[in-house]
């Protein structure tokens, strides 16, 4: 297992490096996941931070952080955050049952 596991991270340095001399065939570029727009999608539903928090069980102090943009939700609160913005009512009633 180790040795396979090296030769993956020697595989992925050869890449880099082929890559950063120019070769595209070999690297691989990560793009980020386009920022969120915490607070409209709250105003959308018409609630206060206090009620959209309480609605979605979500702390009130992650929806600040979100809506200021000191920090970007996760993966799963990223998916939670598109299903409400598509179907606030159907979420908020689903969550309520959890």
């Amino acid at each position: 297992m180790a040795k396979r596991a090296f030769d993956g991270m020697m595989a992925g340095i050869a890449d880099a490096i082929a890559y950063a001399n120019g070769d595209d065939s070999r690297g691989r570029v990560a793009t980020p996941s386009p920022e969120l727009d915490v607070a409209a999608i709250r105003k959308q539903t018409g609630k206060t931070q206090d009620q959209f928090a309480r609605a979605y069980r979500l702390p009130i102090g992650t929806l600040r952080d979100w809506e200021q943009r000191r920090t970007q939700p996760d993966a799963p609160a990223r998916v939670l955050l598109g299903l409400i913005s598509a179907e606030p009512d159907t979420i908020e009633r689903l969550v309520q049952q959890v």
